[in-house]
């Protein structure tokens, strides 16, 4: 059991709030977070989450909770905890909106208020465009305990402003898996995207059904806020374009039943970075298409044919480099998750 010493010199349990974009059923946030609580736990810390949906996260990760936007009661958690971990995903950018990345902030600065230990886990950092928002973010990043990032894109921005940090993988390689066992099902992984064209679709859908007519074609939604329509715009291109395919549209699932989906995948053609690494972990053949650089640099990585949104004239060219794609799982392997450096910071006083 992690402890600290009350002045009476009995031992209390260590304290941690965690503060992300949690419970808003988003499939790679809440697999990063189920890898940093279970962990947490398991190092025999008090943990609790801020979480749009407290009583689910409660639930399913037997944590205390705290809904995201009860500033008070978030504000009550800090001050009365020893550590706040900020993290992970990609938490201190405005692409998404200037607010979100006040939110984060705000929570840090009330950390920092109370002289509680911050560490930053696993996050992407930036784009920042708004000057009092970066200048607010390089402020208070110099006062956190640790900081940890998940590409080398953050690990030199934060180097051009004078702050440490180390570079860590993705917390969601450490993720427990069944074994593989691949049937006649074809994954494909969309999301809403302001550069994801109509005419982008139908060429996608056309190349699927000229390579996978044979296969059941299910098209998956991590976050059905975001990625259902899509999804279901998709399936109709398909039928579309073959009556007689078989397609399935599937709404966002549980960790456990979306890894369970992708344990019986043949291939999969995936927009989310998390779809794509869940796929990687697998060893399932994988085409990346690209909204975002996270997804290119897996992409990258592993040597995974990869569209850029507005190259379907290639498309050929790719589906052909994933049907020949091998040993993947093999590439994977030393994929790890490193909590040694993290936790010591966390205990230590």
């Amino acid at each position: 059991m992690k402890y600290m010493l009350n002045i009476t010199g009995n031992k209390m349990t260590k304290k941690v709030a965690i503060s992300g974009y949690y419970g808003f059923e988003n499939f790679g946030d809440e697999a990063i977070l189920r890898v940093l609580a279970n962990r947490l736990k398991t190092e025999g810390f008090s943990v609790t989450v801020f979480s749009k949906n407290p009583k689910k996260t409660s639930e399913k990760l037997d944590v205390k909770t705290v809904y995201t936007f009860a500033l008070k009661d978030v504000i009550k958690t800090i001050k009365n905890s020893d550590v706040l971990v900020s993290g992970g995903g990609s938490l201190l950018q405005d692409a998404t909106s200037l607010k979100s990345l006040f939110y984060y902030l705000f929570v840090i600065a009330i950390a920092l208020t109370f002289r509680k230990k911050v560490v930053i886990f696993a996050q992407g950092i930036g784009p920042i465009n708004n000057d009092f928002g970066k200048n607010i973010t390089k402020g208070l990043l110099k006062h956190c305990k640790y900081i940890t990032v998940r590409d080398e894109k953050s690990l030199k921005l934060l180097e051009d402003w004078d702050i440490k940090a180390d570079l860590v993988s993705d917390p969601v390689w450490d993720i427990q898996l069944p074994l593989y066992n691949p049937t006649d099902k074809v994954g494909v992984q969309l999301r809403s995207w302001k550069a994801l064209s109509s005419e982008y679709l139908f060429e996608l859908a056309n190349k699927i059904n000229e390579y996978f007519s044979d296969k059941e074609v299910n098209i998956y939604s991590f976050q059905d806020s975001l990625d259902l329509d899509i999804c279901k715009e998709f399936e109709n291109n398909l039928k579309t374009i073959n009556p007689s395919i078989r397609t399935k549209v599937v709404p966002a699932l549980s960790i456990d039943e979306t890894i369970k989906e992708f344990s019986e995948l043949s291939y999969l053609i995936g927009m989310r970075y998390h779809a794509c690494l869940l796929a990687l972990k697998f060893g399932i053949p994988t085409f990346a298409l690209s909204y975002d650089e996270k997804v290119e640099k897996i992409a990258k990585r592993f040597s995974l044919p990869c569209s850029y949104l507005d190259d379907e004239e290639n498309f050929n060219q790719f589906f052909e480099s994933l049907i020949c794609l091998k040993d993947l799982e093999q590439k994977t392997k030393e994929c790890k998750f490193d909590f040694t450096k993290i936790l010591e910071k966390i205990e230590s006083d």
